[in-house]
């Protein structure tokens, strides 16, 4: 049967360990259900960009459209290293 102390100890690194997987690693993109219910998507720069299903989708249908243009003006646009 554990001590006191060692539950306590067990339950504050059950905690920690909880907190470490609540947060997600840096770096990483991944997606989340808004309190308003839209859909952000964390990892591409400081802020979330969070939109609307129907925004998605029309931003999505644009994605041909949005490469292309990417292609054309390459010169112009500044890449973040």
């Amino acid at each position: 049967m554990p001590t006191e102390e060692e539950l306590k100890a067990e339950l504050e690194r059950l905690r920690a360990e909880n907190e470490a997987l609540k947060k997600p690693a840096r770096g990483l993109n991944f997606l989340k259900v808004s309190e308003k219910g839209a859909l952000s998507v964390y990892g591409l720069g400081r802020f979330p960009v969070t939109l609307y299903r129907e925004q998605w989708a029309k931003l999505l249908a644009m994605a041909d459209e949005i490469k292309r243009f990417i292609q054309e003006n390459d010169h112009l646009l500044k890449k973040k290293e």
